[in-house]
């Protein structure tokens, strides 16, 4: 079982008015086998979480730590903390013009794996990770998420997912912008991954609505910077009754 704690993070990030505190102290464990999601207003961290954990240069981190199975990912480079078992899903995926969808996947194995997979066993690969998230295998010769709907980004990255098989997937408001047949879509590849036992999913999301296709065993409420309330899938319910605002107003006294 491998784990993922962090422990007592803190992380600013630069403004015009100078330097500016987002995350307050979180602590968090995953270990392998669980789904986390996180849940919480606009502007309480959720993002900085992740693009922390992931290395973004964009966040500069004043405290804390976060290890993986005891080792200190913070002091890794972007592609190390990949090597590691990490993967990032993102709300908003870059575009990549002039690189293809095939030549991005194999390029991301051949990091990942330290060694390039053999073509005609990854060409098989590719076309069925993208037939399961309803992708022709044309797909892999475009130009990554150059003029890709919102949908297809967010199932090319399930497919990424798939085939780099990390220890640990970090996704990032995954269900953000997606229609009903996409998030199911996209909650199945999810489940998928997750079912191997050995896995950890650190899903954030606005919205329980992914939560009826993907069964958290632990809902973390972030208010602020810090994580206000914990429990199980059943504090999910809670929050689509009652909203976040008591969470907000205890944290703003």
């Amino acid at each position: 079982m491998a784990t993922l704690e962090i422990k007592d993070l803190h992380v600013s990030v630069d403004t015009e008015e100078g330097s500016k505190e987002i995350l307050r102290g979180v602590d968090l464990t995953v270990k392998t086998g669980e789904i986390h999601a996180i849940m919480g207003p606009n502007g309480s961290g959720k993002s900085t979480l992740a693009y922390s954990i992931a290395g973004h240069p964009k966040y500069k981190v004043t405290g804390g730590s976060a290890t993986l199975d005891g080792v200190d990912i913070l002091s890794m480079k972007v592609d190390e903390r990949a090597r590691a078992g990490l993967f990032l899903a993102m709300q908003y995926p870059v575009e990549v013009p002039g690189v293809s969808v095939a030549n991005f996947l194999r390029t991301a194995k051949t990091a990942i794996d330290g060694e390039a997979p053999k073509l005609r066993t990854w060409i098989k690969d590719v076309n069925e990770a993208l037939a399961r998230v309803t992708l022709d295998k044309e797909f892999a010769q475009r130009s990554v998420n150059e003029g890709f709907s919102g949908g297809e980004k967010k199932r090319h990255e399930i497919a990424q997912l798939e085939l780099l098989n990390p220890k640990f997937a970090v996704l990032d408001e995954t269900d953000s912008g997606l229609d009903i047949d996409a998030l199911r879509i996209v909650s199945a590849g999810v489940n998928r991954f997750s079912a191997q036992g050995d896995r950890g999913v650190l899903l954030i999301t606005h919205y329980t609505r992914i939560l009826q296709y993907i069964k958290p065993d632990f809902v973390h409420v972030f208010v602020a910077g810090r994580v206000a309330e914990q429990g199980g899938r059943e504090l999910a319910d809670q929050l689509e009754a009652e909203g976040y605002d008591k969470y907000v107003k205890a944290a703003a006294r």
